[in-house]
């Protein structure tokens, strides 16, 4: 439960029907088993203790009697494990029957939500023997505890105030206006549904889709736990369908008929997070009363699958239908920037490289988009020190085959001559060195497109804003950044997706070269043999790792300590990425995170095209002298299995 992760699960145990010793056993058995495995809530069906097809037997004393004796039986075993449970059961109530789901703790009932809307078309007739629940909360006593009924009913955990669970119970979801949506609003993380659904053909997908969708739509987890084998198949069959899904993301499922449960861990704190910045998320809690009951906090094994790459789609039909969506979106600001500022030429600086690459393949498209010739894109290459043979010939290629305006300006002499009006030793290969040649390629790329009534278009990435990984004034500046919301990790799919779909086999043999070529600013001299001998990835760290990063710090606000963990399951297994180089590039993208800061503060224009971006105009705004020292001291209290070095 540390870090708010909830282990959390749902499940069908075969029954029979009016059989309430034994059905109470099964449970028992689930539950205990459960329990050993970790999980610290455990859902059970609706009507698991009776049995939900019970028809008239439901208006038998004795039925509700033996449900009444099963759920004393099972709070006796719960005394034990530490877990809350909810379970189905009939309930007489001041002479009328209600269906309800029974929360309970280590021994404790902590309350009883009935049924809002009870289905009474088609096979289902429940309004034959119940009574919709009220809102209104009353203390009943039930098993010789005095008990809050109602369905304005929250639970909270003192020890992790992050899982806060709100129950409703099978047609409550299938309603227009289902009372889990006023549970979230109240304040619930987590909503667990008590089902009894049977199966029909294709009712599976809209079951699956019904509690994907209102998980989205709540910014919650979802629990949903479906009757299974042993109800009578009189006029029915039911399947176990069993579902677990997170803000939109199915994370756990129960095929119908495959038995079993749906188990995984449920990220509490990630819906606090996520319902803290959207302010369309209006809490409301006026006529709840909030139950709360004690777990330890323990530690949560993750068995839910981590995405390393979280911008990039792992399904390659979904990726290339991805990637043709974000060049769409990055080519139309474009084509409308450009329209708009009666641009003549867009003007990119060319260098051989992933980033120009990918902004001159925007800039054609933007250029088709608005119906001119592909030649009114302007690259430039400027050749200096550090270029190398094979970038400097990619480059040209890549123009050539697009058919773009090609144009060298070699910048060595205004280098050398800019070096020697400020006093700068060339033999020092420091950042004046580096950061001078790049200001002096933003001057000639401005002014060529002032004198051809152009625009500047960047090239810089999200992941290069993020560290810092730009010089001021220099390719940190443009007039329209297209890639300003595209991460690293994605911009090597875009042009890989270019590539698969290129018209000509020269165009995708360069690109594919482009790609293979290491990521590098060549700032500083080749070596001797020709190569780049200036490797960002060397400097700064994986891309890889920093896009993780930086997607959690972004999207969530989640802290070092529990961004370490997630990064340690996301990468398991990766021989390349101990604890001690995550810990090191973790740290390191904090502090350039921080102290770079002020170049955020003052970009260019540019398309949002993800969920992450870093536009002082839109997602993200922070002062550029903020302090980085809680979340360096948090770092250092994490603890490392291998050395640091």
């Amino acid at each position: 439960m540390k870090d708010g992760f909830l282990k959390a699960a749902a499940l069908s145990p075969a029954l029979r029907v009016a059989d309430c010793a034994y059905n109470t056993q099964q449970i028992i058995a689930q539950l205990r088993e459960a329990a050993g495995r970790g999980v610290k809530l455990a859902v059970f069906p609706e009507f698991c203790l009776t049995g939900y097809t019970c028809g008239d037997l439901f208006l038998q004393r004795t039925l509700q009697q033996g449900a009444l004796t099963g759920l004393q039986s099972v709070l006796d075993a719960s005394k034990e494990l530490d877990v809350v449970a909810l379970v189905g059961l009939p309930l007489l109530v001041r002479g009328k029957l209600y269906n309800c789901a029974a929360v309970l703790c280590k021994g404790q009932l902590l309350g009883l939500v009935p049924k809002t809307y009870l289905p009474n078309y088609g096979e289902f007739y429940e309004k034959r023997q119940f009574t919709p629940g009220s809102t209104e909360v009353e203390m009943i006593a039930v098993c010789g505890q005095q008990v809050p009924f109602g369905t304005s009913l929250l639970f909270r955990c003192r020890e992790m105030p992050s899982f806060v669970l709100g129950v409703e119970i099978c047609e409550d979801l299938w309603s227009a206006l289902p009372p889990s949506t006023f549970h979230a609003l109240a304040g619930a993380t987590v909503i667990a549904n008590l089902s009894a659904s049977d199966e029909t053909v294709g009712k599976a997908e809209y079951r699956r889709a019904l509690v994907s969708n209102q998980s989205a739509r709540l910014l919650c987890g979802y629990l949903y736990a479906s009757a299974g084998h042993g109800e009578s198949t009189q006029d029915m069959v039911f399947a176990g369908h069993d579902l677990i899904a997170e803000n939109g993301t199915l994370l756990s499922e129960t095929k119908p008929f495959a038995g079993g449960y749906a188990e995984t861990e449920l990220d509490c704190q990630r819906m606090e997070s996520e319902r803290a910045r959207n302010t369309s998320f209006e809490p409301a809690a006026d006529g709840y009363t909030t139950v709360e009951f004690s777990l330890p906090l323990t530690e949560t094994v993750l068995t839910r699958w981590v995405d390393p790459t979280p911008f990039v789609p792992h399904n390659q039909q979904l990726r290339a239908e991805r990637c043709e969506l974000i060049l769409k979106m990055q080519a139309d600001g474009l084509a409308k920037r450009l329209d708009h500022a009666h641009a003549k030429t867009a003007v990119i600086g060319i260098s051989g490289g992933l980033d120009s690459c990918l902004a001159l393949l925007v800039a054609v498209r933007a250029m088709k988009q608005l119906g001119r010739p592909t030649t009114d894109v302007r690259a430039v290459t400027m050749p200096c020190f550090g270029t190398t043979h094979r970038t400097r010939s990619n480059a040209e290629i890549l123009c050539d085959e697009l058919n773009v305006s090609f144009q060298e300006i070699d910048i060595a002499n205004t280098v050398h001559s800019h070096f020697a009006d400020i006093g700068q030793d060339e033999s020092v290969l420091d950042v004046t060195f580096e950061n001078g040649q790049a200001r002096v390629r933003t001057l000639e790329l401005m002014d060529l497109a002032n004198r051809t009534g152009g625009l500047v278009v960047g090239t810089g990435d999200l992941s290069e804003l993020a560290l810092g990984w730009a010089t001021y004034n220099g390719d940190h500046m443009s007039m329209y950044g297209v890639n300003a919301g595209v991460p690293k990790t994605l911009v090597r799919h875009l042009v890989q997706y270019e590539a698969d779909i290129a018209a000509s086999e020269a165009l995708k043999t360069v690109l594919l070269d482009i790609l293979d070529t290491p990521v590098s600013p060549e700032l500083l001299p080749a070596k001797d043999n020709g190569e780049i001998a200036q490797k960002t990835e060397d400097l700064v760290g994986p891309y890889e790792l920093h896009d993780f990063y930086l997607y959690h710090v972004l999207r969530f606000g989640f802290g070092p300590a529990k961004i370490f963990r997630l990064a340690k399951a996301a990468f398991a297994g990766r021989a390349e990425y101990p604890d001690s180089v995550l810990y090191k590039w973790l740290r390191n993208f904090y502090w350039r995170f921080f102290v770079q800061q002020f170049k955020r503060s003052c970009l260019p224009d540019g398309p949002k095209v993800g969920s992450v971006t870093l536009s002082p105009r839109g997602d993200w705004r922070m002062p550029s002298d903020a302090a980085a020292a809680l979340w360096l001291a948090e770092l250092e209290q994490i603890p490392l299995n291998d050395n640091i070095g």
